[in-house]
């Protein structure tokens, strides 16, 4: 819950079992890697970004009741008269000079006014904003910390930004944090930066695309039995959830329409040494909604944004003129940080995945059915 400009971003997590050790200090760092990347808006610069947590710990544990966090806003000293919850500390002349009447082509604007009947757009893209990412994040950060206990990792990194698409074969994963795109590729970084510039200049927005890996998923989570229970479709809705993601693939994914099976498939081979493995991994980690052992590929495609500093045509509600489309402060690319929050929403996923195959009331009780399942789960595969 929370508004972009209002006092501040609450999330409640569910079903994290009793036990688990939770470290503050990482769901912070996981908070500052999403305000990161070149290309971001002057909201950065205002929000420092940390976690409070009220409820579910003692002491770093958690107690296997709710998880509470709350994320405050520190522009909210320049909105609480016009964002103000309650009547007392509301000014309708404030809220009249920040109500939007011209809504962005390509935002929630438009549609959402119609849906709940605003005609001050504020109240639709205060919610609409991609602010409400920080709590995702933060959520995620706690799951992150539950699938590491079974050695699951996850990461993700950018792989195009606009025109400029990253080389596999010059990928250095070691080095996607200390770069301002988040590429692993350092000759596309450049070219990246570069367009990134040359958009700001001239007051546009750019998308690209973000990968996502997670290594160590343990086979069988998911199922084929139930579509909604399928780990791909729950991915990719989890992603698609992201504002501005207009496209999820998996594995090979749209590449794999355009090829004859025998180059999609992986083979299933066997020697004594690795038992069974895979000859390859275009199923991006996932067969007939299972997760099958190989790292779980997913990318997400990132539209634009649709704040421009040289506004789109649109038309004003109040008289319906045209106009220009309004301005917020905003971003020129936010790829970079849309991949911190792609992990974070693979992780939610996953963990919920983990938990309904290995589910108990405390992370020990977890541990033992995961071991147990393993075991068996070795005699296939050896």
């Amino acid at each position: 819950a929370g508004e972009s400009h209002g006092r501040s971003l609450t999330v409640i997590l569910l079903g994290m079992p009793a036990g688990l050790k939770v470290s503050i200090d990482r769901i912070n760092s996981e908070l500052r890697r999403r305000q990161g990347g070149y290309g971001r808006g002057e909201r950065m610069r205002i929000e420092s970004d940390g976690v409070e947590v009220t409820a579910g710990l003692r002491g770093g544990v958690t107690l296997g009741s709710p998880i509470a966090m709350t994320i405050g806003n520190r522009d909210w000293v320049n909105w609480e008269k016009a964002m103000s919850p309650e009547p007392e500390g509301f000014s309708e002349e404030e809220a009249e000079l920040r109500a939007v009447y011209r809504p962005r082509p390509g935002h929630a604007d438009l549609a959402g006014g119609i849906k709940y009947g605003h005609m001050d757009m504020r109240n639709v893209l205060e919610r609409a904003s991609a602010r409400e990412t920080a709590a995702r994040v933060a959520a995620g950060a706690v799951a992150k910390q539950l699938l590491e206990l079974f050695g699951v990792r996850i990461r993700s990194y950018v792989i195009r930004i606009g025109p400029v698409e990253a080389d596999r074969s010059r990928f250095d994963l070691e080095r996607v944090e200390s770069s301002p795109v988040r590429c692993p590729d350092p000759e596309a970084e450049a070219r990246m930066i570069e367009e990134i510039d040359k958009a700001k200049a001239e007051g546009d927005s750019l998308g690209g695309v973000f990968e996502v890996a997670a290594e160590e998923v343990p086979p069988g989570l998911g199922s084929h039995v139930h579509w909604h229970l399928r780990l791909d479709a729950r991915l990719a809705a989890a992603l698609m959830s992201i504002p501005a993601v207009k496209g999820v693939e998996i594995g090979l994914g749209f590449k794999a329409a355009e090829l004859p099976g025998s180059k999609v498939h992986d083979e299933i081979l066997y020697s004594p040494e690795k038992g069974l493995f895979r000859g390859g991994n275009n199923a991006g980690g996932i067969e007939g909604g299972i997760s099958n052992g190989e790292p779980i590929i997913v990318r997400a495609a990132v539209k634009p944004i649709p704040t421009l500093k040289r506004p789109l045509r649109s038309v004003d509600l109040r008289d319906k003129t045209p106009c220009e489309a309004a301005a917020e402060r905003s971003d020129v690319c936010v790829v970079p940080a849309a991949g911190v929050v792609g992990e974070a929403m693979v992780a939610l996923v996953l963990a919920d995945a983990m938990l309904e195959k290995f589910g108990g009331d405390h992370i020990d009780e977890v541990k033992r059915n995961f071991e147990s399942y393993m075991e068996r789960v070795s005699k296939w595969l050896t």
